[in-house]
């Protein structure tokens, strides 16, 4: 039974579908964040992520002297993982509705709260009407987390539980279309962080999202190792930019990426179908490079203020 359990989450691990960076792009981003704790907030974070269920799914078959930053990693990809029916989970919608929506109760909360990992920010490039973003949403849930953290009442279980959401958010609101919803004439309830944006992707399909391509520019491999190598090559985050600690401005930063690089040319104005030619895409890997890099020196100085202040 023991081995089937561990089966059972290697296959979940391999076949879930997941949303923003993909989990490669998150594990990307933990991999960073990892290499850049102290010594004493690494060793406090690798005790606490011992306390989430999928633990043992996470450090099996990994070798010995690499668990520690191998379960960091993949808890960065938990909060995605969770919206797999598999995980026994209840998908409580996109969109926050009642009380329930913005509790923080920990491992014993089985909602999905999709609505967590992202804060669609409105914009219209025509003068259509704007929403005003739903709360909870990702900047509320940083916040809340991070003061978690730093509670020194908080239960172990509890910031296990957050400490979890908070390798996935930071990364999250790097992702510049979880960050904005576009408004115009012709989605006048808005294009939901360009998931209604569609994209021809191959000749004869013109089925994809220009979310899903966001969320796959760097890659789409589950391998931990593959992920490693890809941080250490990545070009490092401005010392300035990674200093800042504020969620909002991160967020503000997406929102103005969205505005300036992903709804630029080729895609216009309503939901397509576009054809992204060379120009965009390189321009988008090297956004995401930039925006992972940052990602990864902000998850780890916010750790590192969090819980080993002064």
């Amino acid at each position: 039974m023991k081995t089937l359990a561990l089966t059972v989450g290697v296959v979940i691990w391999l076949t879930t579908s997941a949303l923003a960076w993909n989990h490669f792009g998150h594990l990307t981003v933990a991999a960073i964040a990892y290499d850049h704790l102290t010594p004493k907030v690494r060793t406090t974070v690798d005790g606490l992520l011992k306390l989430n269920p999928s633990y043992k799914q996470w450090v099996a078959g990994v070798a010995a002297q690499d668990k520690r930053k191998v379960a960091f990693m993949r808890a960065a990809t938990w909060p995605d993982l969770i919206k797999t029916s598999a995980m026994g989970y209840q998908n409580d919608g996109e969109r926050p509705t009642g009380p329930d929506a913005a509790r923080n109760i920990g491992y014993a909360d089985k909602l999905m709260h999709r609505y967590w990992h992202f804060i669609d920010r409105p914009f219209s490039p025509d003068h259509a009407g704007l929403l005003e973003p739903d709360s909870p949403n990702a900047q509320t849930q940083i916040s809340a987390f991070r003061a978690t953290l730093t509670d020194p009442h908080a239960s172990k279980e509890l910031k296990s539980y957050d400490l979890v959401w908070l390798l996935h958010l930071v990364g999250d609101v790097h992702q510049p279309l979880h960050a904005t919803s576009r408004f115009d004439q012709q989605q006048p309830k808005g294009d939901r962080g360009g998931n209604a944006v569609k994209l021809c992707t191959k000749p004869t399909s013109c089925e994809g999202k220009l979310h899903a391509f966001w969320d796959d520019v760097l890659g789409t491999s589950d391998s931990y190792k593959t992920a490693i190598t890809k941080a250490k090559a990545l070009t490092p985050a401005d010392a300035h930019l990674a200093a800042i600690p504020d969620e909002v401005v991160w967020i503000e930063e997406s929102f103005q990426a969205a505005q300036q690089t992903v709804y630029a040319a080729p895609v216009g104005v309503g939901e397509g179908p576009y054809t992204l030619d060379t120009a965009y895409k390189t321009a988008a890997r090297e956004l995401a490079e930039r925006r992972i890099a940052l990602a990864g020196r902000r998850l780890a100085n916010l750790l590192n203020d969090a819980m080993c202040p002064g």
